[in-house]
């Protein structure tokens, strides 16, 4: 029944926005004043925005597959939008938002039933990231954010490389884990752990590695990291920010629609791929990715300094 209610969520976000996106569609077009960035009114802007739905289409399917894959969609569509020039760099924030929230819906109603994980455990996780990103946006927007990526760069290399060690059965720390349920101590870290990646979330630092991470060095099963992180995600976007960005009307109207159609379907795709993979080789992706994301942030920390 609960798992029901958790999908049933997920089809109640895709609906809503795609809804407010329709509608909102309508009022940009109907739009006679130019904007004053862009230079063009809404009739104009959807005639021109439509001229890049093949670019936008295929960035929208393979972001959307990575993202499946825990490695994210907002950068890869950052850098694919800026490199094809498909979508206006004043538009990229809201269009990312906008269209990608029925993907991550889609992500959390099929991997909500991809493993039997135990459902106090898989609520309380989601819970958790979503009062945590209310809750702390306004306390975590005041943090350094060099120190922050520096310290998720550390914290995530040491979690990667204790995984690693435990599906290797190398070092102290045991054998690969297969619980899908927590209680005592552990069951607090994972929901005290998702609270601060939730709050982490208002100031860009992504949810999926730092989750998958605590999943597997807790010692579940690698299959549980999914809807743990997608399902956080899914609802903080379709109640959220998805919302929020439509309300704004700053994105791109074929974008939006393009993200959300092929990014679903990359998303199913991903989804087909991930299920067909065996435990050993499924914690062995999740660690790449994972090291992937630690360097990343470590990169970002270098590169962007304290005011990024």
């Amino acid at each position: 029944m609960s798992l029901l209610i958790l999908r049933g969520l997920c089809v109640i976000g895709i609906v809503l926005n795609v809804f407010l996106m329709w509608r909102k569609n309508k009022e940009l077009r109907a739009n006679p004043e130019k904007d004053p960035v862009i230079g063009l009114n809404g009739e104009e802007q959807w005639q021109e925005q439509k001229k890049h739905i093949i670019p936008t289409a295929i960035i929208g399917f393979v972001a959307n597959f990575l993202d499946t894959l825990g490695i994210g969609s907002f950068a890869p569509s950052s850098a694919a939008f800026k490199m094809t020039k498909s979508v206006d760099d004043v538009l990229v924030p809201g269009t990312l938002n906008v269209g990608d929230t029925v993907p991550v819906c889609v992500e959390a109603f099929l991997f909500f039933g991809l493993v039997e994980m135990d459902i106090l455990t898989l609520v309380l996780m989601i819970a958790a990231s979503v009062i945590g990103s209310f809750l702390m946006a306004g306390v975590v927007s005041r943090f350094d954010r060099k120190m922050v990526r520096y310290a998720l760069f550390v914290g995530l290399f040491i979690l990667a490389s204790v995984i690693l060690m435990k599906n290797l059965g190398v070092g102290p720390f045991g054998t690969q884990g297969t619980a899908t349920t927590l209680r005592g101590i552990k069951l607090i870290v994972a929901v005290v752990g998702n609270f601060i990646f939730g709050a982490l979330m208002s100031i860009g630092v992504g949810l999926y590695a730092p989750c998958m991470a605590m999943v597997l060095a807790l010692g579940m099963d690698a299959n549980c990291a999914f809807p743990a992180m997608m399902g956080s995600c899914a609802y903080l976007m379709a109640f959220g920010n998805g919302p929020k960005f439509i309300q704004e009307g700053r994105y791109d109207m074929v974008a939006s629609w393009t993200q959300a159609i092929f990014g679903a379907i990359g998303v199913y795709v991903a989804y087909a791929f991930v299920k067909s993979l065996p435990l050993d080789v499924l914690t062995k992706v999740i660690v790449v990715v994972v090291y992937l994301t630690a360097f990343l942030y470590l990169r970002d920390g270098i590169k962007k300094g304290s005011a990024a």
